[in-house]
């Protein structure tokens, strides 16, 4: 009787894991999202409960973009993928975990919202920067987070080599100015929010390159007017894509879950939160609400002026390209 009663309770149990794998997902995302997500998951959860009926747990994990897409290449079983810049779920096709027609999935090139990356400069703005030629001063302080691992820092080198583009520069000029800049910067964190760190808490620097939406959260956390936010007279706009991991939503049986959180970033209850942590939300009605957010800002992105991320990978990021020459030489 105890064998027969065991043997019913493990098969019990055998067949309610599959139930209690449905009722999690987990979003892989990047470093300056933490907070963001934080707001939309308890959001998501009670709209799906409400639609099916099922109680249902978003867990978040964070770090620099390009490392988040190596451990999930690595293993790590997400369920959705939110990163801040295409090149990570292009490395994530190859690695045959998300499909090729990725940005076909979901609309707006399967990027709910996007960011500018701008500077962060202390109270009264001592050093004077109000451009990208500010940032190559002799004796300036430049926080930026590490290209090879960080969207972030990634946007940062890319917004100042375009910068030396848009306006007219030649490939040459613009090395020469990035390989300047980049001897301006005194330590490379791994990530955005470690960036954030050297600059706000161990006082580092006298300029911290960043996106536009962690501009308004360092000042939220650390007190307004501590610190001012410049917009260059031209940068780049960040689109921040999202994918589904096939293989693990197969494996979990959780893709009705995760295709409907993804969907639900493009709704207008999630383009709401989206503004409302200061990222530029895509639906043309919620970003007119909070136009008065946004300053409009000259803008190119890798596609318009830098010929698409994977020429860019190619030529600036992988093993021996352009950074990891000027890097060299800093």
């Amino acid at each position: 009787m105890l064998t027969k009663s065991i043997t019913t309770l493990a098969l019990g149990l055998a067949l309610a894991l599959p139930a209690l794998a449905q009722d999690a997902l987990l979003n892989v995302s990047y470093d300056v999202s933490r907070e963001l997500y934080k707001d939309v998951n308890p959001a998501f959860s009670k709209y799906w409960q409400a639609k099916s009926g099922k109680a249902i747990t978003v867990n978040q994990s964070h770090g620099g973009s390009s490392r988040q897409a190596l451990a999930v290449a690595s293993g790590l079983d997400a369920d959705v993928i939110t990163m801040n810049q295409a090149s990570d779920l292009d490395f994530l096709v190859e690695k045959d975990i998300i499909r090729k027609d990725w940005r076909q999935a979901f609309p707006q090139g399967a990027a709910p919202y996007t960011s500018v990356t701008v500077f962060l400069v202390r109270k009264g703005n001592p050093k004077g920067i109000k451009d990208w030629a500010d940032l190559t001063k002799p004796g300036t302080g430049v926080i930026v987070p590490n290209p090879k691992t960080s969207g972030n820092g990634r946007y940062t080198y890319l917004a100042a080599w375009g910068s030396v583009i848009a306006k007219g520069g030649n490939e040459a000029q613009a090395r020469d100015f990035v390989a300047k800049l980049l001897a301006n910067v005194p330590v490379l964190d791994g990530g955005g929010r470690g960036a954030t760190t050297t600059f706000t808490q161990r006082d580092i620097g006298d300029v911290l390159v960043t996106f536009e939406n962690e501009a308004e959260l360092i000042e939220n956390e650390f007190g307004k007017g501590k610190y001012e936010v410049v917009y260059p007279s031209i940068t780049i706009s960040a689109e921040a894509p999202v994918a589904i991991n096939e293989k693990v939503v197969a494996k979990k049986n959780s893709g009705e879950a995760a295709r409907a959180y993804l969907s639900f970033l493009f709704s207008p209850e999630g383009q709401e939160i989206l503004a409302k942590h200061n990222f530029r939300p895509r639906d043309a009605e919620v970003a007119k609400r909070h136009a008065a957010r946004f300053p409009a800002v000259k803008t190119f992105t890798v596609d318009s002026l830098l010929g698409g991320w994977p020429a860019v990978v190619k030529t600036h990021f992988a093993d021996g390209g352009i950074y990891d020459q000027l890097v060299l030489k800093r």
